[in-house]
């Protein structure tokens, strides 16, 4: 019952986004394209509901010769490819905001387990323990505000379980209300060096 729930807040509240937050997204538009060549959504291949894939939206904050389908975290010195509005925008985390229209089209809902892309084989194997690709991707999520970027595999696919098993209004209200805390005080946000699995038991509280 509480899934049906979830959609539809989802729903009430990705229509919502997408009209009040509409200047911002103009402004946001016109920044992208005078910073530098390219489109202004990024596109990519990401798993969603029991592992299928569809395209994650975001502002693009990279340059237009940046590897494709290569996580942020194994690109050699990535700074060398985010583009001057893109720093803004990861800091921010303005450039997950195309996102609400994945949520509207229910792609994503808006907390649960980050999408992984469709060649992050070892999270997605991870996950598989724990029930997490079972779950429609979130916009953020229980591992999102409990390290970020700064996880390694085995723990985010633990903190992603967690919120599976956990999974209910109180749960989903205390994401939302820490993610916004997180975004205000950039918190777990690296470029490069992260996400990799971890060789060392990683212990979980």
């Amino acid at each position: 019952m509480y899934i049906k729930i979830k959609r539809f807040a989802d729903m009430l509240l990705a229509i919502a986004g997408l009209v009040v937050l509409s200047p911002v997204f103009i402004i946001l538009c016109v920044a992208i394209k005078f910073d530098s060549r390219g489109p202004i959504l990024f596109k990519q291949k990401r798993v969603s509901l029991n592992k299928n894939h569809f395209y994650i939206l975001k502002f693009r904050t990279m340059k237009i010769d940046t590897p494709k389908d290569t996580p942020t975290h194994l690109l050699e010195n990535p700074e060398q490819y985010i583009t001057s509005v893109g720093k803004f925008l990861r800091k921010t985390s303005l450039d997950e905001l195309p996102q609400i229209w994945n949520i509207f089209v229910g792609e994503m809902s808006i907390i649960g387990p980050r999408p992984a892309l469709w060649n992050q084989y070892d999270l997605i194997t991870e996950r598989d323990k724990y029930g997490a690709n079972n779950v429609l991707p979130g916009l953020t999520g229980w591992a999102q505000i409990n390290g970020r970027d700064e996880l390694p595999i085995e723990l985010k696919a633990k903190l992603d379980g967690e919120y599976v098993r956990k999974i209910g209004i109180w749960m989903d209200a205390k994401c939302f209300v820490r993610t916004i805390a997180s975004v205000i005080k950039s918190e777990g946000v690296i470029e490069g060096g992260t996400g990799a699995k971890e060789k060392k038991k990683v212990v979980t509280s």
